[in-house]
């Protein structure tokens, strides 16, 4: 999972994971997240990403999470945090 630090905003892209590791590993991130970032943007794939997509967008669950947004990217999904 390559991570990357834009001011408030971390960048993660899981191509290549499993829905499974992808989960866990987005959770360790929120978990453990310092308290000044405000997004995640998750990048998941938008032809062969329609699992890690679901994942993101319907399973995902965190107490840090305030909202999902639908990007302008399909391959793209923004969390905002608490």
């Amino acid at each position: 999972m390559l991570q990357t630090k834009y001011g408030t905003t971390i960048e993660v892209d899981i191509h290549g994971l499993t829905a499974r590791e992808a989960k866990r590993g987005l959770e360790q991130l929120l978990s453990h997240a310092d308290k000044g970032i405000t997004e995640i943007r998750v990048i998941h794939g938008y032809n062969g990403g329609q699992v890690l997509r679901d994942m993101v967008r319907k399973e995902l669950k965190h107490p840090r999470i305030s909202a999902k947004l639908i990007s302008l990217n399909p391959g793209e999904t923004r969390i905002l945090l608490k």
